[in-house]
């Protein structure tokens, strides 16, 4: 028989980038995920901005077959509920109020990431491997005496299965640009109302209008000149929102040292001077965008740099979708369309859980009404069928 043992690693550099690697991007029918890379995860914790002090205690589950590492879940004890983009803060509170600790809890994601991927990283990409993964999710869990396991933004196939094993299900929805085999950003917009199509180009050019120019930043082009202009960006973009900004300034260096490919800036320049700036990530199918920052105020900039570049980008590397992160239903004028995002939760005490999957079912019913409404309201024209747009998200083997 084969034996099988589950491990809790403190530090991600418990084990090697390879054995990581080989769980979390195996190649095949599971397409490249740049934020499950050993290279990412590592350099969020050596560089201060995921760690115990800022909330995110690692604590990673490693599954062993035998001396044979065949899964890893990324796993963080929390004493808090930011940077999640899961929220459960009035869990939290009706907890409290119940006389009981929510925190700590489990959580299993990457941090401050909103974009679906796989976070049951199991090697051979089996069912039952992931059902081993999650059934000792579900053990540590209640040995360690926390409130609770969060799984955010699986795909669909794995949210399917911790929902077989007993975990509550939980949807939402984001707005993603789908790319059905365009040549060129005209013939996307000949797809769209006429409408929608003059005032996407009128944003175009009102947002360069003022002398700006754009430039895309990857692989060993990237510097460190052009990290600091973007890392002032993403400052000043958490003090006006009065939150904390999550990533170190050394986060960046570190990335461009070791997965300088996986990264695209987009940068904008007046006057021989960078002025704002978009931070994506670059996977197999996707393009993923993740965070914004100027010091210049420019009409329609912001979506400029985050939404028309991150298409033309795509477009250009054959990418099937763009995901530009959490919220946004402006986005749906521009040619992005909803699309449902999964979690899946363990939570310990009987009589919660049951109070949550009440709750759950309501929640899930309005956000597929939601996203009925905006698909019948789409940019694009009543000719276009929506079924030209519809994609697999690329996680599923069987």
């Amino acid at each position: 028989m084969v034996e099988r043992t589950a491990k809790i690693l403190h530090s991600i550099d418990e084990m090697s980038a390879q054995a990581w690697n080989r769980c979390a991007n195996p190649g095949g029918r599971i397409p490249h995920d740049p934020f499950v890379r050993f290279e990412f995860l590592a350099a969020l914790e050596a560089s201060g901005s995921a760690t115990a002090q800022t909330g995110w205690q690692p604590f990673h589950l490693v599954l062993h077959e035998d001396d044979q590492v065949v899964g890893t879940i990324p796993m963080y004890v929390k004493n808090h509920s930011r940077g999640e983009y899961v929220f459960d803060h009035s869990w939290a509170d009706a907890w409290h109020r119940a006389g009981g600790d929510y925190y700590p809890k489990l959580q299993i994601s990457v941090p401050f990431t909103p974009a679906t991927g796989r976070r049951v990283l199991a090697a051979d990409g089996a069912p039952e491997t992931e059902r081993a993964l999650l059934g000792a999710c579900a053990q540590i869990c209640e040995q360690i005496k926390a409130s609770s396991a969060h799984l955010t933004f699986l795909p669909e196939s794995q949210w399917k299965l911790a929902g077989e094993l007993g975990y509550q299900q939980r949807m939402d929805q984001q707005y993603h640009w789908r790319n059905p085999g365009y040549a060129s950003f005209e013939e996307f917009l000949g797809d769209l109302s006429a409408k929608k199509r003059k005032n996407v180009r009128r944003e175009r050019r009102d947002a360069l209008a003022n002398g700006i120019e754009v430039e895309w930043v990857t692989g060993s082009d990237l510097t460190e000149a052009h990290w600091d202009a973007f890392y002032r960006f993403y400052i000043d973009t958490g003090s006006r929102k009065w939150g904390t900004p999550y990533l170190t300034r050394e986060f960046f260096s570190m990335i461009t040292q070791t997965m300088p490919e996986d990264v695209l800036l987009i940068l904008c320049k007046r006057n021989s001077r960078y002025v704002a700036g978009a931070l994506n990530f670059i996977g197999e199918q996707a393009l993923f965008g993740r965070n914004w920052g100027c010091t210049e105020h420019h009409p329609f900039l912001h979506f400029e740099a985050c939404y028309y570049q991150a298409i033309d980008f795509a477009i250009e590397r054959g990418l099937a979708r763009v995901e530009a992160g959490a919220q946004g239903p402006h986005k749906v004028a521009r040619g992005y369309l909803p699309q449902a995002t999964y979690s899946a939760h363990w939570i310990c005490d009987s009589g919660f859980r049951d109070a949550v999957e009440r709750y759950l079912k309501d929640e899930r019913n309005y956000v597929r009404q939601d996203i009925d409404y905006v698909e019948e309201h789409s940019p694009f024209k009543s000719t276009i069928s929506l079924d030209k747009f519809r994609q697999s998200d690329g996680f599923t083997l069987n």
